[in-house]
């Protein structure tokens, strides 16, 4: 015959003021557990925060060390003799159609109402359209098409951001050839200091026939890239 299992002693009931005691006391931890968990989201949240802008501030860091400065030059020139430099005696009247211009590339003669906007392209750029660049006091750098990336990055170095058109340009009498307004310079390598010399002297010339007027706001050829 087997044993009766032993009853279990009642729960002791709790009085009222017990619980009550009881319920504040679990609030309590509750209440302690929920401020714990919250300090460590915050605590997360500053380092994930301090992490962050740690990278941006690096990535800004990086990117303006090895983002390329635009070359700087003081606008207008002295009156300083470059070496090689040719100048000419082009007219500027502004005309419809194609225009047979007396250098390769232009410097300087009739051209089209609307100027090119200056920049970096990589097609050929209208030439009655760079023209009229010129006409404002920029600068036309002209390259052969079968020069190396090396040396073409070499020459976007010297160049400045504004008031500049760089592009490819066929059979050139050299490799790069420099136009302002009725000025020239030939050049065979992409290093040559006359480069930044011709740039000092004639970049934004106040001898050109509207200098100062907008390099901005009128017509991109094809291929431009900035």
């Amino acid at each position: 015959m087997s044993a009766t299992p032993p009853v279990p002693p009642k729960a002791k009931k709790l009085s009222v003021k017990e619980q009550r005691a009881a319920e504040r006391q679990r609030k309590l931890e509750e209440f302690r557990r929920r401020e714990a968990k919250s300090r460590r989201n915050r605590r997360i949240a500053i380092w994930s925060g301090s992490i962050a802008a740690a990278v941006v501030v690096g990535l800004l860091i990086t990117s303006i060390v090895l983002t390329p400065q635009a070359a700087r030059y003081t606008a207008g020139g002295e009156g300083a003799t470059v070496e090689g430099v040719e100048t000419f005696e082009n007219t500027s009247n502004h005309v419809e159609g194609v225009v047979d211009y007396p250098q390769t590339p232009p410097a300087g003669g009739e051209h089209n109402p609307a100027w090119l906007n200056c920049g970096v392209y990589t097609e050929p750029v209208p030439n009655e359209n760079a023209v009229h660049s010129l006409e404002h006091g920029a600068i036309w750098v002209t390259y052969d098409p079968s020069l190396s990336d090396a040396d073409l990055e070499t020459l976007k170095s010297k160049l400045p951001s504004t008031y500049i058109v760089l592009s490819p340009f066929d059979d050139l009498p050299s490799p790069i050839v420099l136009s302002g307004w009725n000025t020239q310079l030939q050049v065979d390598e992409a290093d040559d200091p006359r480069i930044a010399e011709f740039l000092e002297e004639y970049w934004q010339s106040q001898n050109v026939p509207e200098p100062g007027a907008l390099c901005t706001g009128a017509i991109d050829a094809p291929g431009k890239v900035s």
